[in-house]
C-alpha cells in the first residue's frame, strides 16, 4: 500500500474522528489516539505493518517541532519571576517520580513476572525510574492549545513541562551510564561520566547554534515575507537530524533551540502563531495516531502488576514532588495542589527513550520488556491524562474553548 495512500486515509479518517469527538465534548488528541488503536494491529489492522515500522521520520519530526515549541515557554520575560519556582519544582517532582518508582519496582521485583533474573533488579528498576520523569509535552501542549488556555497557571504549567522534558533527559542519559557500571562493575570507567557530560554539552551547543542561525537568516532576509517561519521550519529539522547524526540527545537539542530562538527573537511569536494557524492540526494528528498504532493492547493483561506500579507511583512521586517544590519556593498554593495531576500524561518522549535502549550493547534482555511497559502506560497515560490536563487548566485558566 503507497505511504500517501496511508497519509490519506489518516487525515480524512482524523477529520471524522475529530469532528466526532467534538460532537460527545472529548479532546482532539483522545480521538486521534483512539483512531490509531482502531486501525492499528491492535485494532482492525488496516495499516501495514511496514508503514508503521518506517514511521519513525514522522514521530522525529513531530518532536521535533514539539520540543521547540515547548521550550518557547521559557521565555524570560514571561517567566522572570517563575524561574526560580519552576526550576525547585521540576526538580524535586523529577526526583520524587523517580525514587517512587525505582523503590517500588525493586521491591516488587519478585512479584512483577518478568523473564530476566533478579542480576537486573538494580537495572530496571533505575531505568524506569528515568523514563517515568518524562512527561508529554505534545498532549499538554495540545490541550492547552485546545482550550485556549492562558494566565500564569498556564504558563507556570508549560514552562514546567519544559524544564520537566530536560531534567527527563539528564536523568536518562546519566541513568544508563549507572546502568552500564552495574553489569559491568570490573571496569568501572569514570571517562563515561565525561562522555555523557560531553554529550549534554554538545546537545545544548547544538541546539543554541541552531537557533542563532535561524535568527541571522531572519534579520538578513527581514524584508521577504514568510521566511522567518519556513527557515526556522528547516533549522529546526537540521538541528534534530545534526543532532541524530552525531549521536548526541536531538530532543534536549530541540528543547534548547525553543528556548534560545523564543529568548533571542521578538519575532518568533509568529512562528509560534503559524504552528497553531496551519501546522498544529496536522502534527497533533500524525503524532497521536501514529503513536497509537505502536501500541499493544494485549500486554495490558500480561503484566498487570508492573503496569498499575508504574502508573500509580509516578503521579504519587509528580503530586508529591509538586507540593514539597512548592512549599519550599513558596509558589502560589494551586500550583501546590493541583499542577502534579494535570503532569499524569506520558507519552512521546519515554517511548523514544526506551527505544533508544533496543540498540545499546548490553541491554538486549531488559530493554524489550521495558519498551512494552512504557508503550502499554502510554495507552492509560494518554486517555486519562488530556482530561485531568484539561479539567485542572479550565479550572484555574482564562480560557475559551471553541
Amino acid at each position: 500500500m503507497q505511504v500517501l495512500l496511508i497519509l490519506g486515509l489518516i487525515f480524512v479518517l482524523g477529520s471524522l474522528m475529530k469532528a466526532f469527538v467534538q460532537k460527545i465534548n472529548i479532546l482532539n488528541v483522545v480521538g486521534y489516539l483512539i483512531l490509531g488503536i482502531i486501525i492499528g494491529p491492535s485494532g482492525f489492522d488496516i495499516i501495514p505493518k511496514e508503514f508503521i515500522d518506517g514511521s519513525n521520520f514522522i514521530i522525529d519530526m513531530s518532536l521535533s517541532l514539539i520540543s521547540v515549541l515547548v521550550g518557547a515557554n521559557l521565555r524570560y520575560d514571561i517567566l522572570k519571576d517563575m524561574l526560580k519556582q519552576i526550576f525547585t519544582i521540576s526538580f524535586f517532582e523529577a526526583m520524587f517520580t523517580f525514587l517512587f518508582i525505582s523503590i517500588s519496582f525493586y521491591v516488587m521485583f519478585d512479584f512483577l513476572n518478568f523473564s530476566f533474573d533478579k542480576e537486573y533488579r538494580i537495572i530496571a528498576s533505575i531505568l524506569f525510574g528515568g523514563l517515568a520523569t518524562a512527561t508529554a509535552p505534545a498532549t499538554i501542549l495540545a490541550v492547552s492549545h485546545e482550550i485556549k488556555a492562558k494566565g500564569k497557571f498556564n504558563s507556570f504549567l508549560l514552562g514546567i513541562v519544559a524544564m520537566d522534558n530536560a531534567f527527563a533527559l539528564l536523568f536518562f542519559s546519566f541513568i544508563v551510564i549507572i546502568s552500564k557500571t552495574f553489569m559491568d562493575a570490573s571496569s568501572i570507567d569514570p571517562s563515561m561520566f565525561f562522555s555523557i557530560t560531553k554529550t549534554v554539552l554538545f546537545s545544548i551547543l547544538v541546539g543554541a547554534l541552531g537557533a542563532f542561525i535561524s535568527e541571522i537568516i531572519d534579520r538578513v532576509f527581514r524584508k521577504s515575507k514568510g521566511v522567518k517561519t519556513t527557515s526556522t521550519l528547516g533549522m529546526i529539522f537540521i538541528t534534530f537530524s545534526v543532532s541524530q547524526y552525531f549521536s548526541l540527545e536531538p530532543l534536549l537539542a530541540s528543547l534548547v533551540m525553543g528556548i534560545v530562538a523564543s529568548n533571542l527573537s521578538k519575532n518568533f511569536y509568529l512562528v509560534k502563531k503559524e504552528f497553531d494557524n496551519h501546522l498544529k492540526d496536522i502534527i497533533f494528528l500524525l503524532f497521536f495516531t501514529i503513536s497509537a498504532m505502536h501500541l499493544n493492547v494485549s500486554f495490558l493483561t500480561q503484566m498487570p502488576l508492573a503496569i498499575i506500579l508504574y502508573v500509580l507511583f509516578r503521579i504519587v512521586g509528580k503530586i508529591l514532588g509538586v507540593w514539597i517544590g512548592s512549599k519550599i519556593s513558596n509558589a502560589d498554593e494551586n500550583v501546590a495542589k493541583h499542577l502534579g495531576l494535570a503532569l499524569f500524561p506520558q507519552a512521546g518522549i519515554a517511548i523514544g527513550l526506551a527505544l533508544s535502549l533496543q540498540d545499546l550493547t548490553g541491554f538486549e534482555i531488559v530493554a524489550p520488556i521495558i519498551l512494552n511497559i512504557i508503550i502499554a502506560t502510554t495507552l492509560i497515560h494518554e486517555l486519562i491524562g488530556p482530561f485531568l490536563t484539561k479539567s485542572i487548566l479550565m479550572k484555574y485558566c482564562k480560557h475559551s474553548v471553541k
